[in-house]
């Protein structure tokens, strides 16, 4: 008789006696890892996902390219997509209709101008709220110092 094939985690089933699972030994060491060094159970669980691959897999793997992001040149394509839009992509236009790259040229030229306002008028709000707070802890200030006058308990000088 086979005992490997009757085990219950070979079929499905599940019996309350018999050895450990080697599945709840895996989580009992992935937990033990996060408590003392958590970089080593984030690995495990990355190889884990990963579906256990042997070291020479990982390093065909991360030698032919494949990791970088949906492409070989390293750029997400997040970033490949926002050039293309900007129409700096090296490939001239991006829509391959003149007047509508001159119509975008020009929208995002306005949308910089407003962005570049839009900062200055940042600043110049930053700079406002600063003076009033200047002038208010000066007033403040001066409030206490009159109020110190006027209660006698001006500075005094010890010899």
């Amino acid at each position: 008789m086979n005992t490997s094939s009757t085990t219950p985690w070979s079929c499905g089933g599940s019996r309350r006696s018999g050895p450990f699972p080697k599945r709840s030994l895996e989580i009992g060491a992935i937990v033990v890892a996060f408590v003392y060094w958590w970089p080593i159970a984030v690995a495990y669980v990355a190889w884990k996902i990963a579906g256990y691959p042997a070291l020479g897999q990982m390093k065909e793997f991360a030698n032919s390219g494949s990791f970088s992001f949906a492409g070989g040149d390293g750029r997400s394509r997040f970033a490949r997509a926002f050039e293309a839009a900007k129409g700096t992509s090296g490939t001239g236009a991006a829509s391959g209709n003149w007047a509508f790259e001159e119509y975008r040229r020009a929208e995002l030229e306005r949308l910089e101008a407003r962005r570049r306002a839009l900062q200055e008028e940042s600043r110049a709000f930053a700079e406002f709220v600063e003076e009033l707070k200047r002038a208010k802890d000066r007033e403040q200030f001066d409030a206490f110092m009159a109020k110190r006058r006027s209660e006698g308990g001006g500075p005094t000088i010890s010899a």
